[in-house]
C-alpha cells in the first residue's frame, strides 16, 4: 500500500494540473474572502446597535468554507479522474493485478494519496478564517465544526471520485460523472418539502454539511459522511474485484 501510496502521491505533486487547481481555487477563495471581510467591515457601524446582531463567523466565515465546499466538488473530480481509469486505459491496471498486493490495499494507497494532497488544500483554506484572529475573536467552536465538515466532505468526494475513476478508461468522463453524482447529491433535497427528517433530507450532501456549517455537530451527520466514504470505498473495491474476474 505504501508503494502504491507514494507512487500516486509523486505523480500528483508533479501534476502541473493539480497544483494548477490549487493555485486557482486559493485565489477565488481568498477573493471572496476579502469580498466578505470588506461587506462585513461595511456592516460593523450598523451591526454594532442590533441586539444579537450576526457575527463575523456567520458573516464571513460560513460562507467562506461554503464556497469551499462547491469549489472542491470542482477540484476534487479532477484529482481522481485517472486514479483508474489512467491505469485501465494504459494497460497498468493488470500488471497492479498480478502485484503481490491486495486490491484493498491499491484503493486506500490511492485514496490517502488524494487525501494528503486534500489536507495540504484544506490547510490553506483554514488560514484564512484563522487570520481573523489577529484583529477578532470568531467563535472557535463554530470554526471547528465548519472546518470538519469541509474536511468530510472533501474526503467524501475523494472516495466517490475514486470509485467512478474506476468505472470508465477515460479520465475525462470519469471527472464528468463524479461531478455529476456529487451535484446530484448536494441538490437531492431542492424539491423536498416535507422536513429534515425526511428520506431525501437524510440523503442529501448539502443538508448535512449545511448543519454542521452552522456549528450544529451531531452523530447523524458524522456518520453520514463516514458511510459515504465507506460505501464509495466498498464499490471501488468490488469493481476492481469483477475487472480482475474479467481480466
Amino acid at each position: 500500500m505504501f508503494a502504491i501510496f507514494g507512487k500516486e502521491l509523486r505523480s500528483l505533486f508533479l501534476s502541473p494540473l493539480a497544483w494548477s487547481l490549487l493555485i486557482a481555487m486559493q485565489l477565488v477563495l481568498a477573493w471572496i474572502f476579502l469580498v466578505q471581510l470588506e461587506q462585513f467591515l461595511q456592516l460593523q457601524p450598523k451591526l454594532a446597535g442590533l441586539e444579537s446582531a450576526p457575527g463575523i463567523s456567520t458573516l464571513v466565515i460560513a460562507p467562506l468554507l461554503d464556497s469551499a465546499a462547491m469549489t472542491l466538488m470542482l477540484l476534487v473530480p479532477l484529482l481522481t479522474m485517472g486514479m483508474f481509469s489512467r491505469d485501465s486505459g494504459s494497460g497498468t491496471l493488470d500488471l497492479l493485478f498480478s502485484s503481490p498486493v491486495s486490491l484493498t490495499a491499491i484503493v486506500m494507497g490511492k485514496y490517502f494519496a488524494v487525501l494528503t494532497f486534500l489536507a495540504i488544500t484544506l490547510v490553506l483554506i483554514a488560514l484564512m478564517p484563522l487570520s481573523l484572529l489577529l484583529g477578532t475573536r470568531p467563535d472557535m467552536g463554530s470554526l471547528a465544526a465548519a472546518l470538519l465538515a469541509l474536511t468530510l466532505a472533501g474526503t467524501a468526494y475523494a472516495a466517490v471520485g475514486i470509485w467512478i475513476s474506476s468505472m470508465t478508461k477515460q479520465p475525462a468522463v470519469a471527472a464528468v460523472l463524479t461531478y455529476a453524482v456529487l451535484l446530484l447529491l448536494w441538490i437531492i433535497n431542492l424539491t423536498d418539502n416535507e422536513g429534515t427528517d425526511s428520506l431525501l433530507q437524510q440523503l442529501s450532501l448539502s443538508s448535512h454539511f449545511q448543519r454542521m456549517l452552522s456549528g450544529l455537530v451531531t452523530s447523524s451527520d458524522i456518520i453520514y459522511f463516514l458511510l459515504l466514504i465507506l460505501i464509495g470505498l466498498i464499490l471501488c473495491i468490488h469493481r476492481l474485484e469483477r475487472l480482475r474476474i474479467e481480466g
